[in-house]
C-alpha cells in the first residue's frame, strides 16, 4: 500500500492555489478504510478556500467532512473546529470564530494534542481584543513550552511574534521588541532563515515605533541585503519599510523607488488587496 504523506508538509500558506492542487491530487486516492485522514485533508482544502477568500466554498466543503465525521475521530473534529474558524475570521465574523476556536482549544486540551491546543489558543489571541488576546497568546505559549510534541514547540517563535504585536498594537514598545528579539534567537537556533528575516523585520519596525530610526533602517537594509544574498524573492513588507523610514529621515527621492516595489508586490496580495486598499493607494501615491 502506497504512504500517504504528511498533510502538513504539503502545505504553502503563501500559496493556496498551489496547495489547493496538491491536495486535490491527493484526494484522488481517498478510500474509506483512511476516511479520516482524508476528511483531514478536505479540512485543509477548505483552509485554501479562506485564504483565497472563497469562503462560502470553504463552509461547504466543511459543511461536507462535519456530515462524515464520527465521534473517533477527534483530530479530524479538532481540524474542522479550526478551519470553521478560520473561515469566519476570514470573513470578519469574529464573534462565530471564537467558539469554534474556544471548543477546538478545550477538545485538543482533553485529549492531549498538544499541537492543536496550541493552534487554537493562538487563533483565540487573533479574535479577541487587549486583554484578553494577551492571555490567549500566553496560554498558548505555555502549553508550547511545556510540551513534550516537538510540533507543539514550534509554534513558539510565531507565538512570540504574536504577543510582540498585541504589546506594540496597544503601545508597549518595550515589550513588544523583547518578545520580537526572542523571536529572532528562537529562528536563528531552528537554522530557519525567512523565519529569522520576519523576525528581524519585526525588530525594525518596533524600533521605528521607539524611534530609533536610523537603527531601524540599518535592520531593513540588511533583511532586503540577506534576502537577495539568499536567493530569496523580494518582501514588499520589507520595500514599504524602507520607504517609511526614508521619508522619516527627510529623504524623499530615496523614498519613491522602495514604495514603488512595496506598491507592485503588495497589491498583488489577496489580504492586502481585501483589507488595505488606503494603504496600497498611499503607497501607489507615495512612489511618484
Amino acid at each position: 500500500m502506497k504512504t500517504l504523506p504528511t498533510i502538513d508538509d504539503l502545505w504553502n500558506y503563501g500559496k493556496p492555489q498551489e496547495t489547493e492542487k496538491r491536495f486535490l491530487a491527493l484526494l484522488e486516492q481517498r478510500n474509506n478504510d483512511n476516511l479520516a485522514y482524508f476528511l483531514e485533508v478536505e479540512t485543509q482544502l477548505a483552509r485554501t478556500q479562506s485564504l483565497q477568500r472563497n469562503f462560502a466554498k470553504a463552509h461547504n466543503i466543511l459543511d461536507a467532512v462535519e456530515s462524515q465525521m464520527k465521534d473517533e475521530m477527534t483530530v479530524v473534529r479538532i481540524r474542522y473546529l479550526l478551519e470553521r474558524g478560520r473561515t469566519y475570521n476570514s470573513a470578519k465574523e469574529k464573534e462565530s470564530a471564537k467558539k469554534l476556536f474556544e471548543d477546538a482549544f478545550y477538545l485538543s486540551e482533553k485529549n492531549k494534542q498538544d499541537f492543536y491546543a496550541v493552534d487554537a489558543a493562538h487563533m483565540l489571541g487573533i479574535v479577541y481584543t487587549y486583554p484578553k488576546n494577551v492571555a490567549w497568546n500566553e496560554k498558548a505559549k505555555q502549553v508550547a513550552e511545556k510540551s513534550e510534541d516537538a510540533r507543539a514547540r514550534k509554534w513558539l517563535g510565531a507565538l512570540y511574534n504574536n504577543i510582540g504585536w498585541t504589546y506594540h498594537d496597544n503601545g508597549d514598545y518595550l515589550k513588544a521588541l523583547d518578545n520580537f528579539k526572542k523571536a529572532v534567537v528562537y529562528r536563528e537556533a531552528q537554522k530557519n532563515v525567512k523565519g529569522r528575516l520576519i523576525a528581524k523585520w519585526c525588530v525594525g519596525r518596533c524600533l521605528r515605533s521607539l524611534g530609533r530610526v536610523e537603527e531601524a533602517l540599518h535592520i531593513q537594509k540588511n533583511i532586503k541585503e540577506e534576502r537577495e544574498n539568499n536567493d530569496l524573492e523580494g518582501d514588499g513588507y520589507v520595500y514599504e519599510e524602507l520607504g517609511e523610514l526614508c521619508l522619516l529621515l527627510e529623504k524623499k527621492e530615496e523614498s519613491k523607488p522602495y514604495f514603488a516595489q512595496a506598491y507592485k508586490l503588495l497589491s498583488q496580495d489577496i489580504w492586502m488587496k481585501a483589507n488595505e486598499v488606503k494603504r496600497l493607494e498611499r503607497l501607489q501615491e507615495l512612489s511618484k
